[in-house]
């Protein structure tokens, strides 16, 4: 069955050539796990066990999804190999957290929250700034009016990439330059975006301090200082994750998540990998919805994340 839905045959297109990597090395590594066998049995399943660990699923959620399928072969008695890739597909699907495809597809924000205010956090190097000048532009495709807030005034390179964006994408951006305060620059934004009565504020933070302020009071810092502004901001915390470093991105999830309230994940670079399979592990243990994913280059490549277009790109045998 056709699952395109809400995606339009380039998107799909592009998710599909994005997750070729992840695809071709798990079903290249099963194929070989599956000669001369006809049964599910312990075996077959040990191999599985070692490819999805290997495609930094993660062990705690590998172990999930081959305990589910023992439990289909108890059921089922008898379980062909052909049939694995089915039972494979849809417990995966399964395990994945929903996120609001509605919102996130159309880009568009909640109609009752205006400006409706993004803090982006995450490490030096994941992809965060050029994640923010997408969503900017894909924000600003639907007709949304953006003000960006270059908040990670440790680096040099930060400040300056996020006015390359802005005015590549056409959006204000507010900054005080490196080395200044935070805080100061996410209240100016904030400010700026009210005062313009924009739709969206995005609001850029650093990933690591080169001073003995804890990230955790940082980001505090800054939420509270939003919020003389706007009472409820931020209205939700993007965490953007490298799915290329595998299982490093979830080291990095568990740090983020200890020092700050995150509401959702953006997972990057996902077509220079084979490490496709860390989304589900990260989806899995932190229950926050993948918003987005980035599967290349381009601006559109930036793509609201669908749980079973994923799956069905994953999962996809080459013709």
């Amino acid at each position: 069955m056709a699952l395109f839905g809400l995606f339009s045959k380039d998107k799909k297109e592009s998710l599909d050539k994005g997750l070729e990597k992840s695809k071709d090395s798990f079903f290249g590594k099963l194929g070989k796990a599956l000669v001369g066998k006809s049964t599910v049995d312990d075996d077959v399943l040990d191999s599985l066990e070692e490819i999805l660990v290997s495609s930094d699923v993660g062990v705690e959620t590998t172990l999930k999804i081959i305990e589910r399928i023992q439990q289909r072969v108890a059921r089922d008695k008898y379980l062909g190999t052909s049939e694995l890739d089915r039972i494979l597909k849809e417990e995966v699907a399964s395990l994945l957290s929903e996120a609001d495809v509605k919102n996130a597809e159309e880009f568009s924000i909640p109609t009752d929250k205006k400006p409706y205010v993004i803090m982006v956090v995450g490490v030096n190097g994941v992809g965060k700034t050029t994640t923010i000048g997408k969503l900017s532009a894909q924000f600003k495709k639907k007709g949304k009016s953006v003000v960006l807030g270059a908040a990670d005034t440790f680096r040099a390179a930060a400040v300056d990439q996020l006015k390359l964006w802005g005015e590549r994408v056409g959006v204000p951006v507010i900054a005080r330059g490196m080395n200044t305060d935070p805080s100061a620059v996410a209240f100016d934004a904030v400010k700026a975006g009210a005062d313009q009565n924009a739709d969206v504020i995005i609001i850029d933070t650093a990933g690591r301090l080169h001073t003995k302020i804890n990230l955790m009071a940082e980001l505090t810092k800054i939420k509270r200082v939003m919020q003389k502004v706007i009472p409820d901001a931020p209205h939700e915390v993007l965490l953007v994750l490298d799915g290329s470093t595998g299982q490093n991105a979830v080291i990095q999830a568990r740090e983020f998540t200890k020092a700050t309230e995150v509401t959702a994940l953006a997972i990057t670079k996902l077509d220079g990998t084979a490490k496709g399979g860390v989304v589900i592990g990260i989806s899995d243990e932190f229950k926050i919805p993948v918003k987005y994913i980035g599967v290349g280059e381009k601006v559109e490549d930036l793509q609201a994340f669908d749980r079973m277009e994923f799956v069905d790109s994953l999962f996809k045998k080459n013709q």
